[in-house]
């Protein structure tokens, strides 16, 4: 399995630089905000701080561009190309990852410049000896859909914009007889151009540049194609292959760039429109001319805006902590910026197999899908605040299970699977969608490959799996962690399975999905890794990584948090503690362990409190659990503990990897007050609610209200709750009670409750009741 977490760390930080007495140019103007405009309240540099690996630039929902700077483009803390430490940019790529461990994208960097062109970056200790420039924070800009920067060794303003398909610039330069663009394919995550398959380049006409380049980077032969268009005639223009000027218009190999020369007025500025296509240079010049016919970049950045806007205002809360409220809102944000659109606006599309494909009229197709992240909360998110790109969603899920020679998707990124992480849980989220009865989606398509990899594949230890019901450590690398999660795949295509009419199969995989059990020892308490022989393997410790140097057992985990990342099945599993007591004390222990961690643990494995880890995903439904055992409050307690302290409004402000949205995600639904530990199940799990008052907009535009009475922010803890009007005694509700709108009501005080959810008829079922 490719592990995401592969890149360099440690890389030294530049000092701040800063060139004195350079006039700050005029930005283009910004959209008119009223009071109800919520994308003021999003701030976007969280998380380009620390490790939380997001990128400041320009895009909208759920679009195929994101316009951004590149500050870097090596090391684990520059998977998107930019981090808040760096004091200078590289140039403007068109294609980012928000928030990953793993890298890639970066596609066709365009820099302005002026005075002697140059065809390196440069370096971050040097920038003056490549065409970077430096820059300050202090002159950078960004909102929803907007970003702005002072290049500041060349006094040019920049500013970009983007529709869905198209990334659209400004560059207000000064007077300047060697102002000039690169356009640089060679420019890479990683450094090492040899990644480059192939590149292309041609000059279309007198201020036209198309293209393309396949990379076999973590999505091996991923390939992307470009038009490019500038609103001035060029001056003149150079090509170079292997840094070796070549005659002619256009040019074919692998390290390939391009010089763009213009004399320039001050104030005077220049835009260039960019778009892309995973199909052909054809597609991408389609989608140019549709979706930006004309020079207007304010239109542009307006149109952008109101996407947001709109976006945004699925869910509103009122709040008097303008803090929090900025994180909301930012995370709200995060949780918009993947999947990604990866079609054309004709309806073409490179599919899994390699091949093009025609989308029927009104669908889309998507990339970069962090299945093993986002099925935890991003996806039960978007089955609440946006239900219509649900379809979507999942249907192009079901068609990358038919087109794709790797079968069900696990991390698929255009058009390319990376295969990365553990477990298949495509899975997890077509099910979501079949148990909230969502429509216009064919679940018994995608059935034939689902049932392939649940019974026949040879695939990363699952016919251990099948045979002895479960994975040898001695045999294969993470086997307690794929265990747990093939467990939960199982129960999640059992679904798929009921919506085939399969029903034996549905029978068996409930069945199966008990094998996590076959690694837990009772003797102490944790999951752990076991030999095919049958025996535990020796030594354990509470915090290893594997119980060997061969490999890991765990994935970006160790044993403290694989014992209760069982979803789907809390209370059978409970009663493998002992009962509930046994299990709450065990709990407790896990947020008071020490955090101590061997020498080899990934860093992904952050965020700690006690040996529970908050940074990375597998831990997100942990403080949840003691609802299942009559002790919600100290799920209140802790969850609004985490609310408060591992998250911020700083670039710094979160506790790890963003990873396409489900850090944010868990903070958008736990500040709302409940969280789907099991997304499958169709249930929902009562927290804590942060905020005074909520409302979602769910499908056919329905509202879920959520009000809270309480004297004091410090009141924590549930006393009382109704829903739509009624007295509501449970600690869960299931999706089908809100799907259409209703008002949940939350009285709260400053003590736990010695009534609330302690019977047990108001606890969550570890399954729900069959249909």
């Amino acid at each position: 399995m490719f592990d995401r977490r592969t890149f360099l760390r440690g890389l030294s930080l530049l000092p701040f630089l800063r060139t004195p007495d350079l006039p700050l140019m005029a930005q283009s103007s910004a959209p008119k905000s009223s009071d109800d405009d919520l994308t003021r309240f999003v701030n976007i540099f969280i998380g380009t701080g620390g490790h939380g690996h997001t990128y400041p630039g320009a895009t909208v929902p759920f679009g195929m561009v994101q316009l951004s700077p590149d500050t870097y483009n090596d090391g684990w803390d520059w998977c998107s190309g930019y981090h808040h430490s760096d004091a200078s940019i590289m140039g403007f790529s068109h294609t980012h990852l928000s928030g990953t461990g793993a890298a890639d994208m970066l596609d066709f960097l365009l820099m302005p410049g002026t005075g002697s062109a140059k065809l390196v970056p440069g370096s971050r200790e040097n920038p003056g000896e490549g065409y970077r420039s430096r820059f300050s924070h202090a002159d950078e800009t960004a909102t929803p859909g907007y970003y702005s920067v002072l290049l500041r060794d060349y006094n040019i303003r920049a500013e970009l914009t983007a529709t869905e398909r198209v990334g659209m610039h400004k560059y207000t330069f000064p007077a300047s007889d060697s102002s000039h663009f690169i356009l640089d394919l060679a420019h890479v995550i990683g450094i090492d151009p040899k990644v480059i398959e192939w590149a292309e380049l041609k000059v279309t006409g007198p201020d036209t540049i198309v293209g393309g380049r396949s990379i076999n980077g973590w999505a091996t032969g991923r390939e992307l194609y470009f038009a490019m268009k500038f609103s001035k005639p060029f001056a003149s223009v150079e090509l170079f292959s292997d840094d070796k000027k070549v005659d002619g218009r256009e040019t074919r190999g692998n390290i390939l760039k391009l010089l763009v020369h213009y004399q320039t007025a001050a104030g005077k500025p220049i835009f260039v429109k960019t778009a892309l296509s995973g199909v052909s240079t054809e597609g991408a010049l389609k989608n140019l001319e549709s979706e930006i016919p004309s020079w207007d970049f304010d239109g542009v950045r307006r149109t952008a805006h109101e996407s947001w806007r709109k976006s945004l205002a699925r869910i509103r809360i009122e709040t008097k902590d303008a803090r929090q409220r900025e994180i909301f809102y930012t995370s709200l944000y995060h949780t918009m910026v993947a999947p990604t659109l990866f079609d054309d606006v004709d309806g073409q599309y490179r599919g899994m197999d390699g091949k093009v494909h025609q989308l029927s009229k009104g669908a889309h197709n998507y990339s970069t899908f962090s299945l093993w992240d986002t099925f935890r909360a991003a996806h039960p998110l978007y089955t609440l605040a946006l239900a219509d790109r649900v379809p979507d969603f999942v249907n192009c899920l079901i068609r990358m299970c038919e087109e794709s020679p790797a079968g069900p998707p696990v991390w698929p990124l255009q058009a390319k699977e990376t295969g990365t992480m553990t477990g298949y849980h495509s899975a997890s989220v077509i099910a979501e969608a079949y148990v909230k009865g969502f429509s216009g989606i064919d679940f018994a398509k995608c059935y034939p490959a689902m049932r392939r990899r649940a019974m026949d594949d040879d695939y990363r230890g699952m016919p251990y799996y099948r045979k002895l019901g479960y994975i040898p450590c001695d045999k294969e690398e993470e086997s307690c962690s794929k265990q747990v999660e093939y467990s939960y795949n199982d129960w999640a295509v059992a679904q798929i399975a009921r919506a085939a009419g399969a029903s034996a199969d549905e029978k068996l995989l409930l069945q199966r999905m008990h094998n996590y059990r076959h690694l837990f020892d009772k003797s102490v308490g944790f999951i752990r890794p076991k030999l095919e022989n049958g025996e535990w393997s020796e030594p354990f410790t509470s915090n290893e990584m594997g119980h060997s140097k061969q490999w890991r057992d765990y994935t970006e985990s160790d044993p403290w948090q694989t014992t209760f990342t069982v979803q789907h099945d809390v209370g059978g599993y409970m009663e493998l503690f002992g009962g509930r007591k046994a299990f709450v004390a065990k709990l407790d222990k896990l947020f008071t362990e020490n955090s101590q961690l061997p020498p080899d643990a990934p860093p992904d494995i952050a965020g700690m409190v006690g040996q529970y880890a908050h940074g990375n995903e597998p831990c997100h439904h942990m403080a949840y659990l003691y609802c299942y055992a009559s002790a919600p409050q100290k799920t209140q307690a802790l969850v609004r503990r985490l609310l408060e302290m591992e998250y911020d409004n700083q670039p710094n402000g979160l506790a790890g990897n963003e990873d396409c949205g489900q850090m944010s995600a868990w903070y958008v639904m736990s500040a709302l007050g409940f969280y789907a530990v099991d997304p499958v199940s169709g249930n929902y799990v009562f927290g804590s609610p942060l905020f005074d008052r909520a409302e979602i907009q769910l499908r056919d535009k329905t509202i879920l209200r959520i009000e809270v009475k309480r004297t004091s922010p410090a009141d924590v803890y549930i006393q009382s709750i109704t829903l739509n009007g009624e007295p509501y005694d449970k600690i869960w509700f299931r999706h089908a009670d809100i799907a259409h709108g209703g008002t949940i009501v939350f009285t709260m005080g400053g003590a736990p409750s010695p009534q609330f959810g302690k019977t047990d008829s108001t606890l969550p079922p570890g399954l729900p009741p069959a249909n």
